[in-house]
């Protein structure tokens, strides 16, 4: 049976978890941005070696499961020299995970500008930074905005998997208060209302730039 007086004690710990669990979905987020960025502008590379890269990376990163590549950054890595802290690990291995979903969502934003965007750039003898940081990126970001939105929520849900490199979110705290006083519904039930707390206003506002993306298209 629930317990009132045991979720007004144990509240407070675990909402101090969620600071862990923002940090690492928000830091996670960027980093996925801007990599992604990288790999969508690499696969469309004219050097061959680095187009095939790319596309190779996102590929492998895709089919792999994102649990095994967490356990890779933080176990196998230490072992070439480089250790990690559970929470940086956890932010490399859902912005290297995402940066390959997202550079798709680059991608097909890229693909949607004009074909004469490209060829005006090219008659005014625009240097590739130029095409890319003046034409092409301010055409093609916006419209995705809403796609990224919802990849963002996705990393929010996938933050427990980060309690299999140690990091204590918020799904961990419940967890182990759980196997101290051997009552779990109250701290499962906290978490899954701070989820619903944060995930669904997130949902409503990208819904809603969604519905103002396409009243501008139109």
């Amino acid at each position: 049976m629930w317990n009132w007086d045991f979720a007004i004690k144990i509240f407070p710990e675990i909402f101090a978890a969620l600071k862990i669990t923002v940090t690492a979905t928000f830091a996670g987020f960027f980093l996925a941005l801007f990599l992604g960025m990288f790999l969508t502008i690499g696969s469309r590379s004219s050097l061959k070696p680095v187009a095939y890269g790319s596309k190779g990376f996102v590929e492998f990163i895709r089919s792999t499961p994102l649990l095994v590549q967490l356990y890779f950054i933080f176990y196998v890595l230490p072992q070439a020299g480089l250790s990690l802290s559970p929470l940086t690990a956890g932010i490399m291995g859902l912005g290297i995970h995402y940066s390959t979903y997202l550079s798709e969502v680059y991608r097909s934003g890229i693909e949607a500008v004009p074909q004469g965007q490209w060829e005006a750039a090219k008659a005014l003898n625009f240097s590739p930074w130029q095409v890319w940081s003046k034409i092409i990126i301010p055409q093609a970001v916006p419209p995705v905005i809403p796609v990224m939105g919802n990849y963002l929520i996705t990393m929010f849900k996938e933050t427990p998997l980060l309690s299999a490199i140690t990091l204590v979110e918020i799904l961990q705290t419940a967890k182990i208060i759980g196997s101290h006083s051997f009552r779990y519904l109250e701290g499962f039930t906290i978490v899954g209302f701070l989820f619903l707390l944060l995930s669904y206003p997130c949902s409503v506002m990208i819904r809603r730039l969604e519905m103002r993306m396409t009243k501008s298209v139109r």
